[in-house]
């Protein structure tokens, strides 16, 4: 399963670091195992196989409760591990991501008398695979067949096993969930190489404990979107637990994930738009996002805007307001649609129409007051129609009649599902220069 394909991509790029050649097996004994479970605690459940004890709690065992197991318990645990292997193909009672061979369990939905070509090494390597596993929240993981990364991760699981170690209430079995953290810190502007856990804090203390904080996906993409050039990456979605559930293979389009970040910086402030990070995807949740069939642009919508753009049941639509208290959330507003646009030309055509409007409330060119509710009719457009019909009522009067057809014609031209977009944009763009 795709656990040891990863797994096998993972000791490939090992070895060639490394100058290394070590076999499946022999990485498993005397790399893999060492750090990962024949210490106190785990840096991953070893699920139904016999180097779990199912019946101690860790939450006993780090509150001193209950001891933790001797090396000698670990030791007989880990030979009938290997008397497991004697099976001889991959299972819950061996490996990780593949189905159980008891057909009344939650897992056995893969169970199948197709025989497929697996391998010990495949039993292996599915260990090295899940926990590469980069857990972010919503309780999914996920795996990206990329060997520079894989081996990012691996040098984050040496420093979690010296967290683990050092902090007696942190909790152990975390190592996806510190993949995800790890990860969006190796790749941000605070990673220091000389210091790699310097400004990196990303624990959270429970009335348990102590243990890593889930890190968001947008965090981590937007990591992997900088810190790689590459315009697509292909990762696979999934959760293990008692119950395996699989979203499948999902392409990420690195180049619109860096978009808005990109576009935050040139039109904004570097520093700001860090802060923005966090308001970038949370319009919809990251499984919703994920049943769109990839993630990209569209999925970095920040929560919010969509009352912005689309009318009411009352056909009227809400006229967003600059609020110095939220000029992150405006600015990501403007940023997103900008980006959903993909047309940067279009960020100074909006402000000039913007302009336009303004100056047309102010006066018109007979020395008259306008009407804003002529104003708002265009300002509410949200259609091709509805906009040019407002344009018209106000265009006799307009000192800058140049103006107000040249965004006709963009807007005329543009293909229906952009229109939304640059209409909201100008709404936004309008409230600007009101506050101004």
């Amino acid at each position: 399963m795709i656990t040891a394909t990863i797994g096998r991509m993972f000791l490939e790029a090992y070895n060639k670091k490394f100058g290394t050649q070590y076999d499946a097996k022999t990485f498993f004994v005397e790399v893999y195992y060492p750090l990962f479970f024949d210490q106190e605690k785990y840096l991953m459940t070893a699920g139904n196989t016999p180097l779990e004890n199912p019946k101690i709690s860790w939450g006993d065992m780090i509150s001193g409760k209950k001891p933790f197991e001797t090396k000698e318990k670990r030791k007989q645990r880990f030979d009938n591990f290997l008397t497991k292997l004697k099976i001889g193909y991959p299972t819950t009672d061996n490996s990780v991501g593949f189905g159980s061979i008891d057909v009344t369990s939650t897992t056995s939905g893969q169970t199948t008398n197709i025989q497929y070509p697996f391998t010990e090494d495949d039993i292996y390597t599915s260990w090295f695979g899940a926990s590469l596993g980069i857990g972010i929240q919503g309780g999914f993981s996920i795996l990206i067949p990329n060997k520079e990364m894989l081996m990012d991760l691996f040098e984050g699981w040496k420093l979690y096993r010296s967290a683990v170690n050092e902090n007696s209430v942190l909790k152990g079995n975390q190592v996806n969930t510190w993949n995800g953290q790890w990860l969006a810190h190796r790749y941000s502007k605070n990673y220091h190489p000389e210091q790699p856990m310097a400004d990196f804090n990303p624990f959270e203390t429970k009335t348990d404990g102590m243990s890593v904080a889930t890190q968001s996906w947008t965090k981590v993409l937007i990591g992997i979107s900088l810190h790689f050039d590459n315009p697509k990456m292909i990762g696979y979605v999934y959760n293990l637990g008692q119950t395996n559930t699989t979203i499948g293979f999902i392409p990420f389009s690195l180049e619109h994930i860096r978009r808005p970040i990109q576009l935050y910086a040139k039109l904004f402030d570097a520093e700001e738009g860090k802060k923005a990070e966090n308001l970038w995807g949370t319009e919809s949740g990251f499984r919703a996002c994920c049943q769109r069939g990839a993630i990209g642009i569209e999925a970095m919508q920040p929560k919010g805007l969509r009352q912005y753009m689309k009318a009411d049941k009352d056909k009227t639509v809400k006229l967003p307001k600059y609020d110095d208290k939220q000029v992150i959330n405006f600015h990501s507003y403007q940023i997103w649609l900008l980006a959903m646009l993909n047309n940067d030309e279009l960020w100074t055509k909006s402000i000039e129409f913007a302009q336009t409007l303004q100056s047309h409330t102010e006066k018109s060119k007979n020395g008259k007051t306008t009407n804003s509710r002529q104003i708002d009719a265009v300002l509410s457009a949200t259609n091709k129609k509805t906009f040019i019909e407002a344009l018209t009522t106000i265009a006799s009067e307009s000192a800058d009649v140049n103006g107000l057809v040249e965004m006709a014609q963009i807007i005329n031209q543009m293909p229906n599902d952009n229109v939304p977009y640059l209409l909201t944009l100008i709404r936004f763009q309008y409230a600007t220069l009101q506050q101004k």
